[in-house]
């Protein structure tokens, strides 16, 4: 069963662009008032009963949430009705809304009693909607399933863990990836994918006979997720060990965002290159390389683009990329009730081990059994998946994406624009950054 919440118009891109929490950390001061999933569930998911992987309670259904509206949508339609299928005593009602109203109206509704028993969110929702208490720990469904961070990696494992507890289980990843025109990399005679700045330089200046700009640099989206890309790369941290104040502006991020202005300034790209503009140009084939995504993937293909995926190439000393993941998580709905406790866990376990499956909407099954299946390496994008190790994720702070927003954001595109420096456009941005951190902690008492 499938239900699409109708939006007003906000895209899955226009909320990233808003720093993952912006739409989340308004709707979340209004939904104070209530009982927490600790009142309620006792903090978790605690059971008597042992998971066996199958559902033998009556018939229940379970009230799923997500936000995949796009390409993705038709792959998690096909999972939910192959799950009923072989589970026939589980409904599922799928609620889809873009991910923006998503973020808005689920704590609400948690708190109304009227929101998901089960869902998916980002990665870097889960620690705003915890300290709120609108979803539950996991840590008990975890240990009943038998999942540990052997299953995964240490960083998508560790993502999901917000003041030593479990609030989601990892199904994806997705990161930054370079698509390249395959037709044009032939014409100029660039035999291999770059994969690292000398490379990359040499395969542009070759691409220039072909295309004059071949590699155009945005302001905006996705440009904060290269400079976080290469700010890692460049052995910087974007905030301090204590997610207390704001460190993008070290010598690391500086080099980072200079090395960006300069694809400009060598030519490689024209200026003022407004939002989604690279990316229409690449799809349009006016543009031979570009740093997108691995979500693009099959809007691509359905333009019939001759292209192909690489990682991001190494510019800095390590190799580094931004990345996220879409978690499962419950809500005191499941908690409170153990027959949707039990379903919502066979739910999940059922999805993770079926995510060959979801691999088909451009993501990379979390699960390490899965992501090295025969079925994954034959993918688009199985060399984004060969660099899992590399991914890196913004750390678990409640109201990080608002910090996000407002400061490093701006101060990216300031530069690409050339209206400041990247020195001082980062140093103004992380004074900005740490103050904001400093009444977050205040705000969410974390």
């Amino acid at each position: 069963m499938t239900e699409n919440i109708p939006t007003n118009g906000f895209s899955r891109r226009r909320f990233l662009e808003l720093g993952f929490g912006a739409a989340a950390a308004s709707a979340l001061s209004a939904c104070g008032g209530g009982k927490s999933a600790e009142d309620v569930a006792g903090g978790g998911t605690t059971s008597d009963k042992k998971f066996t992987g199958e559902y033998d309670g009556p018939k229940v259904t379970l009230s799923y949430w997500n936000g995949f509206t796009g390409g993705d949508g038709p792959f998690m339609d096909q999972l939910v009705k192959d799950f009923m299928t072989e589970n026939p005593k589980i409904a599922v009602k799928q609620n889809t809304v873009e991910w923006a109203q998503y973020y808005q109206r689920m704590p609400a509704a948690v708190t109304a009693g009227k929101g998901p028993d089960v869902g998916v969110m980002h990665m870097d929702q889960l620690a705003t909607n915890a300290v709120r208490k609108i979803i539950v720990p996991l840590d008990d469904l975890t240990e009943s399933i038998g999942l540990t961070e052997d299953d995964f990696t240490p960083e998508v494992w560790n993502a999901g863990i917000f003041q030593d507890a479990r609030y989601g289980l990892p199904l994806d990843v997705h990161s930054l990836g370079m698509y390249y025109n395959e037709d044009q990399f032939s014409q100029a005679g660039v035999e291999e994918a770059p994969t690292d700045e000398e490379s990359l330089m040499a395969a542009l200046d070759k691409l220039q006979e072909v295309n004059p700009q071949p590699f155009w640099m945005p302001s905006r989206w996705p440009a904060h997720l290269m400079f976080l890309s290469l700010l890692w790369q460049n052995g910087g941290e974007p905030y301090d060990a204590e997610n207390s104040k704001a460190t993008f502006d070290s010598d690391a991020g500086v080099q980072a965002l200079t090395w960006m202005t300069e694809v400009i300034s060598k030519g490689y790209s024209p200026k003022n290159v407004a939002q989604d503009s690279q990316y229409v140009a690449f799809k349009n084939s006016k543009v031979s390389v570009t740093w997108d995504g691995i979500w693009q993937i099959n809007d691509l293909k359905a333009a019939k683009l001759p292209f192909a995926l690489a990682p991001v190439p190494q510019i800095g000393s390590t190799s580094a990329v931004w990345a996220n993941s879409h978690n499962f998580y419950l809500t005191k709905q499941a908690a409170e009730d153990d027959n949707k406790l039990q379903a919502a866990k066979v739910f999940i376990d059922w999805i993770i081990k079926k995510s060959a499956d979801w691999a088909g909407a451009g993501m990379v099954p979390a699960a390490k059994s899965v992501r090295e299946s025969s079925g994954v390496q034959d993918t688009t994008q199985a060399p984004i998946a060969a660099q899992i190790e590399a991914m890196k994720f913004l750390p678990p702070v409640p109201g990080l994406g608002d910090v996000t927003a407002q400061t490093f954001e701006i101060a990216v595109a300031d530069a690409i624009l050339g209206k400041r420096s990247p020195a001082e456009a980062l140093k103004d941005a992380a004074g900005k950054g740490s103050q904001l951190m400093e009444a977050n902690k205040q705000k969410f008492g974390a």
